[in-house]
């Protein structure tokens, strides 16, 4: 497998990549640099847009424009006009947390998680906004959420606690949006911990192991089907794009990495790229 560096944007903390069919763009952010980032694949050009503060993740909108979840809550963003407005702030009141990972159901609900800004405590939790901007809390007691993820069939939803070093599988309920019977998916070994993830079309999850040079993809029972080492120590996050959407992105963090780190990885906080011999799925847009 070729693996090449699409984009040598150098992010201190490269997060949350999503295709957008319509455009062939990838879109993702760099969590400490406030950006949000858009890669256009026909003429490889960069854009980059300053947040009003740490944008953790995203998702696409059926209309236009995207919902956003950023350090202190959910906004709506139009990157054309650059039109920014808040829609939720859930955690005003606890200041030591900040909102992370961050995906869209098939339903067209927005799910994100917070957490300890400092990244040791089970202060965070997961949440879910409705079309009709209602926010729900899911879930509590979350260290660092990430991997948001669901099977094809919408019946089995993963969520990973990168503090806990572990992926978790719920049972789904589409209609409602409701998750319950938490059980453990995967638990991962030094030195890697589960980052972000993707789903392809047979239902194995593809996950960004952050201090494991590596991507995993999972079959459905928890085994591994296989691993592809990178030249990066953190990678944070993959995705399914081109045409076709066999071609795997993956973001990647230059956080805390020595001067001699970075000299021995130069493509560290770059966004990498392989092509691979499964489908991925199109991004789930938010309804609202």
């Amino acid at each position: 497998m070729t693996i090449e560096l699409a984009v040598d944007c150098r992010n201190q903390l490269g997060e949350g990549p999503i295709w957008d069919v319509r455009e062939q763009a990838l879109y993702w952010v760099d969590i400490a640099g406030r950006e949000l980032q858009r890669f256009d694949s026909a003429s490889e050009s960069v854009r980059r847009c300053l947040m009003p503060e740490r944008v953790a993740s995203f998702a696409l909108r059926r209309s236009s424009g995207m919902v956003l979840a950023l350090e202190s809550g959910f906004a709506f963003f139009e990157p054309l006009t650059e039109e920014f407005r808040w829609i939720a702030r859930p955690e005003a009141t606890i200041g030591r947390n900040r909102f992370n990972d961050g995906k869209c159901d098939s339903s067209g609900r927005f799910w994100a998680g917070t957490m300890d800004d400092a990244g040791t405590e089970y202060t965070g939790s997961l949440y879910r906004l409705d079309a009709d901007l209602t926010v729900h809390r899911m879930e509590n007691g979350v260290g660092i959420p990430n991997s948001l993820a669901w099977s094809p069939d919408d019946r089995t939803f993963y969520f990973a606690d990168t503090l806990d070093g572990r992926i978790y599988a719920y049972d789904y309920d589409a209609p409602s949006g409701a998750i319950s019977q938490k059980r453990l998916f995967v638990s991962t070994s030094d030195p890697g911990s589960p980052d972000g993830s993707a789903i392809d079309s047979e239902g194995y999850l593809w996950n960004a192991e952050w201090d494991g040079w590596r991507v995993v993809r999972y079959a459905p029972d928890g085994s591994i089907d296989r691993v592809i080492p990178l030249p990066v120590q953190k990678p944070t996050s993959c995705a399914f794009g081109g045409p076709d959407l066999r071609t795997l992105y993956v973001t990647s963090a230059r956080w805390d990495l020595a001067p001699s780190d970075l000299a021995a990885q130069p493509w560290a906080g770059g966004v990498l790229t392989m092509q691979v011999d499964v489908a991925g799925l199109p991004a789930a847009r938010f309804a609202g």
